[in-house]
């Protein structure tokens, strides 16, 4: 009886190694790409008033669909929100997710990340005239985050006294800063730059906070076919400055000089 269970979970590991492998092949046989993507947060991943995927993370896909399938149009989007950009790779809704993706080791565990095409850090956004400057300045106050986010995870760990009001959806989560739910909002520093110049009456008080991340695609856990593909695509787009191209044409026209590319764009997946 054991021997019949090792030889079943032998072939059943075995297929599910294979499947993985093949998922470029199938990819193929598809004919089209299913990529996740925000639909919220611009000028990263969102949809316009006419219904179209628009942003940097959309560049991006449209040239990845370009390379493997022929069509940049050919692709799939699948609209996720940040709590549920894993789940999505896990239960296999998507071949690839490029939502502003932040690379962790705690999601690391359970899907497999490919080079980075960007860098960011977490900052702090607030209400002019009540500008959070410093995190002790939250203290007693509350917070606003997204689940899932690795501000949630920040927080949560560096500064468990802060109180955290947790949305999923970026929607919420800058509503609930403009009907003044919480003293401040804490995101991804460059989406709070775009954020601030659109919204007149709130400043970035905190510009950087911990670590600088890395924003990169991933794949399903074992997907190991694709990911290379993933990770040579991004290395060959470098030769041709291709992420400078993408932020000129969808970053810079929101953050003016504001922002220097060079703080978020990365080039050949070398941070």
């Amino acid at each position: 009886m054991l021997s019949f269970l090792a030889i079943f979970a032998t072939v059943f590991l075995t297929a599910q190694v294979a499947e993985a492998n093949d998922a470029l092949a199938k990819i193929k046989e598809r004919g089209y790409v299913r990529i996740g993507v925000f639909s919220d947060k611009p000028p990263f991943g969102y949809v316009d008033k006419n219904g179209n995927n628009q942003g940097y993370d959309i560049y991006f896909a449209k040239r990845i669909a370009k390379d493997l399938l022929g069509d940049e149009s050919k692709i799939k989007f699948e609209l996720v929100e940040a709590a549920s950009r894993v789940e999505f790779l896990v239960a296999d809704k998507v071949d690839i997710i490029l939502a502003n993706f932040t690379h962790t080791k705690e999601r690391a565990r359970v899907v497999d990340f490919a080079l980075p095409y960007m860098k960011v850090s977490l900052g702090i956004v607030s209400p002019e005239g009540k500008v959070i400057k410093n995190i002790n300045e939250l203290k007693g106050k509350k917070l606003i985050v997204n689940k899932g986010t690795t501000a949630d995870a920040y927080f949560t760990k560096k500064h468990p006294d802060i109180e955290l009001l947790k949305y999923d959806q970026n929607t919420e989560t800058f509503g609930a800063l403009l009907d003044k739910r919480g003293a401040a909002l804490a995101h991804d520093n460059a989406l709070l730059f775009a954020w601030a110049k659109e919204n007149p009456g709130f400043i970035v008080g905190i510009e950087s906070l911990g670590d600088v991340d890395a924003i990169a695609p991933a794949v399903k856990k074992g997907n190991k076919a694709l990911l290379e593909w993933i990770n040579n695509e991004i290395i060959e787009l470098g030769k041709e400055n291709f992420f400078h191209k993408a932020y000129d044409a969808t970053l810079k026209p929101i953050y003016g000089d504001s922002v220097n590319p060079e703080s978020l764009v990365v080039e050949g997946g070398k941070l």
